[in-house]
C-alpha cells in the first residue's frame, strides 16, 4: 500500500474501495454496503478484535466492505475513520430525520413518562422520526424518545463550548466518543460537528485543518482550540480550557497555566499551535 494513512484508507490487504483503484493493492475492490449503527455506541478497531480506536454512535453510517468471521471492515461517514466494527452492531440503513441533542436520552418503549425504558443512546445519536406526538417521537426502532431531546439532522448549535460543556464531568474514555466515555479529540470533535464544522478524529488531524494558527502573542478567546502533541482543548474564556484529560479521568475544566505546566512537566511537551475556528 502506498504512504495513506490508514486511519481514513477505506482498504486492508483483501479488500479497497473502488476509489482507490490504481492507488493501492487489494485483491478485489467494492463499492461497499451503507448500513448504520443500531446499539447505542460500536467500537472501531485498528484490527479485527484490536483495541478501540474510535466509536460509532447509534445511528450513525458504517460503509461496509467486507465481513469476515464476524467483524465487518469498512469506513464511517462521519469522519472516514476505518476500521474493524463487529457485525451484530450493524443493521439495514434507515436515513436519519433528526439527531439527539440532549447529553443522552432514553428510549422508551410506550410515549409514557414511567414506562421502563429500554437503553439510553447520547448526544449525536441519529434517528429516524416516523411519528411526532406532543411530548415524545416515536422513531424507526419503534422506541420513543422526549420530543425536547431532538433536533432535525439540518439543525445546528452556534457555540462549541457549550457543545463541549454537554460533556462536563463525563468520564475519559481512551477512543471515547459519548457521555458515557470520551476523549480529548472526541470533545472536540463533538463540538466541531455539532456546530456544523467538519472535523476529522484525532488531535493530529485537528490540528492539521481547523481553523486558522494564532501567532504566540494573540489573546486567546472563547472556542480556540490548544494543541499539544496528542492532546487538544478548547478555551472557554482566555485563560480557562476545557478538555477531556487522563489526569483528571474526566472531562473538566482547568486554567489554561495550570495545565500547560503540569503536562510539560509529565513529559507530554509544549504546547504545539493555538487555534481559532470561525463558527457561522
Amino acid at each position: 500500500m502506498n504512504n495513506f494513512d490508514p486511519r481514513i484508507t477505506p482498504a486492508n490487504e483483501r479488500v479497497a474501495h473502488t476509489s482507490l483503484i490504481g492507488l493501492v493493492s487489494a485483491k478485489k475492490f467494492v463499492e461497499g454496503r451503507a448500513m448504520i449503527v443500531q446499539q447505542p455506541v460500536a467500537n472501531i478497531s485498528q484490527e479485527p478484535q484490536g483495541n478501540r480506536a474510535s466509536q460509532l454512535l447509534f445511528g450513525e453510517t458504517f460503509l461496509v466492505l467486507e465481513t469476515v468471521d464476524g467483524m465487518t471492515f469498512g469506513q464511517a461517514m462521519r469522519d472516514g475513520q476505518c476500521g474493524y466494527i463487529p457485525e451484530r452492531a450493524l443493521s439495514n440503513l434507515v436515513e436519519p430525520t433528526h439527531w439527539v441533542v440532549a447529553p443522552a436520552t432514553h428510549l422508551y418503549p410506550q410515549a409514557k413518562l414511567k414506562a421502563p425504558a429500554d437503553v439510553s443512546i447520547f448526544f449525536g445519536s441519529r434517528v429516524a422520526v416516523t411519528h411526532k406526538g406532543k411530548d415524545y417521537c416515536r422513531i424507526h426502532t419503534g422506541h420513543h424518545i422526549p420530543r425536547g431531546h431532538l433536533m432535525k439532522t439540518t439543525s445546528r448549535f452556534s457555540d462549541s463550548v457549550g457543545v463541549a460543556d454537554l460533556f462536563l464531568g463525563t468520564p475519559y474514555l481512551w477512543g471515547g466518543t459519548s457521555r458515557w466515555g470520551i476523549d480529548c479529540s472526541g470533545l472536540i470533535q463533538a463540538a466541531m460537528l455539532a456546530c456544523g464544522v467538519p472535523c476529522p478524529r484525532d488531535s493530529d488531524q485537528q490540528e492539521a485543518v481547523l481553523g486558522e494558527e494564532l501567532a504566540e502573542d494573540a489573546p486567546l478567546r472563547r472556542g480556540d482550540l490548544v494543541f499539544w502533541k496528542g492532546h487538544v482543548g478548547i478555551m472557554s474564556s482566555e485563560s480557562m480550557l476545557l478538555h477531556a484529560n487522563a489526569h483528571h479521568m474526566a472531562v473538566a475544566y482547568e486554567p489554561l497555566e495550570e495545565a500547560e505546566a503540569r503536562i510539560k512537566a509529565s513529559g507530554g511537551g509544549p504546547i504545539t499551535s493555538r487555534r481559532h475556528v470561525l463558527i457561522e
